[in-house]
């Protein structure tokens, strides 16, 4: 049975991605624009300055790792009173898996890059995340830096099953970050991702996740939660961010369009199995939070992989 994460992560599949090294000599300083997409960058040697834009800047040395969720705009540079130059033109023509050499190099060498998913109900769970998410720890730099590290050499010198391969790496790379996030976030952030280290919320979130069909009540819920139904109810929306039952809603929803899109189950058959008496009770509800009917969003979803 998977777990709610891994639930959550089985639905975001990655559509496209873009790994390359850098091998930096002498003063630099680089402007990366933002983008729709999360970011992924391993400081290999050296040390260098990164600047979010609107945030504090940080110093990264040798280990450290930077993941930022959302794409945000921000400098990477040796020394922060340089004038950026623009990464599009920094990194022109250099290949997927390569490695960007800068004045000869030799003094600061990092890895790095991005990934896209496909799906567009990918922002519900991931815009939970804080902006950026600075890994320091030996043992969880040294993980995420052997995934990014074997993602290169995949994009670098594709052999049969890359593709496939460099999918799953880039799930490992989600998977490894996340776990942090919820180890070190849990008190401070509200999101379903941080509630998960809490073992009432945990405990209510996994039988959501592993039973979608079920007839969940904020008394069942509560009752596996080991709490009372207010208390239950007012710390998952303190936690979680919103309420339990409209929790369990999106995500029946999230796991419809995915069956809607990527199976051949009739509305009829998806309509039971995540719980709805008729398909259309479903077709109401989809189109009360998806904002189309079922049928319509199938047409929408067609036309833009035709495209």
């Amino acid at each position: 049975m998977m777990d709610p994460l891994s639930d959550v992560l089985s639905l975001l599949k990655p559509q496209s991605f873009m790994f390359r090294g850098l091998d930096l000599g002498g003063a630099w300083s680089i402007h990366f624009p933002a983008y729709q997409c999360i970011r992924c960058y391993a400081l290999l040697t050296g040390e260098c300055w990164f600047a979010l834009d609107g945030a504090a800047a940080i110093r990264l040395r040798a280990g450290d790792c930077i993941m930022l969720p959302r794409g945000h705009s921000f400098v990477l540079a040796s020394e922060l009173s340089l004038e950026p130059v623009n990464a599009a033109s920094f990194l022109a023509g250099a290949l997927e898996g390569g490695v960007i050499t800068h004045q000869g190099g030799g003094e600061v060498t990092g890895i790095g890059g991005y990934f896209t998913f496909a799906n567009a109900q990918s922002a519900m769970f991931l815009d939970v995340l804080p902006d950026i998410v600075h890994i320091c720890a030996e043992a969880d730099r040294f993980a995420l830096r052997w995934f990014i590290e074997r993602l290169m050499q995949e994009l670098r010198v594709p052999q049969p099953g890359s593709y496939l391969l460099a999918q799953q790496l880039v799930q490992q790379i989600l998977v490894q970050v996340l776990r942090l996030c919820i180890a070190q976030g849990a008190v401070d952030n509200v999101g379903w991702i941080f509630a998960l280290a809490d073992p009432s919320m945990n405990a209510a979130l996994s039988a959501m996740h592993a039973n979608p069909s079920n007839r969940w009540t904020l008394d069942s819920l509560a009752e596996l939660a080991s709490m009372s139904r207010s208390s239950f109810a007012s710390k998952f929306k303190k936690t979680v961010g919103l309420p339990a039952i409209e929790y369990l809603s999106q995500w029946r929803m999230l796991l419809a369009k995915d069956r809607l899109v990527n199976s051949k189950d009739s509305i009829a058959v998806i309509s039971r199995s995540l719980g709805y008496e008729s398909e259309s009770a479903f077709s109401t509800a989809f189109k009360r939070l998806i904002g189309c009917s079922p049928r319509h969003y199938v047409s929408t979803q067609q036309t833009r992989m035709k495209d």
